[in-house]
């Protein structure tokens, strides 16, 4: 068998999965935890970085990357008459 082939094998079975079941989870912060041959555990905690923005699927179907978020975006801002304090 290649190793290197990354297609997904026939015998893989996702017809009971969920697409997006942990999306809003996994984007308010998540936790993840390692367990060690000796028994110990570590533990880190990742926190969503700042500034990021997340689009739900029907925005992003018609703003697909930053630089058409960010057009479209700065097209609002021309219309507000006072700059945010």
């Amino acid at each position: 068998m290649d190793n290197d082939n990354d297609d997904i094998l026939p015998e893989y079975d996702f017809s009971g999965g969920v697409r997006g079941k942990h999306f809003r989870d996994f984007h308010q912060g998540y936790t993840v935890t390692i367990r060690h041959a000796d028994g110990s555990t570590t533990t880190k905690e990742y926190e969503p970085e700042p500034g990021i923005v997340h689009l739900e699927p029907d925005v992003q179907a018609y703003f697909p990357d930053s630089e058409s978020v960010n057009k479209a975006l700065r097209g609002l801002i021309a219309l507000i008459p006072t700059n945010p304090s």
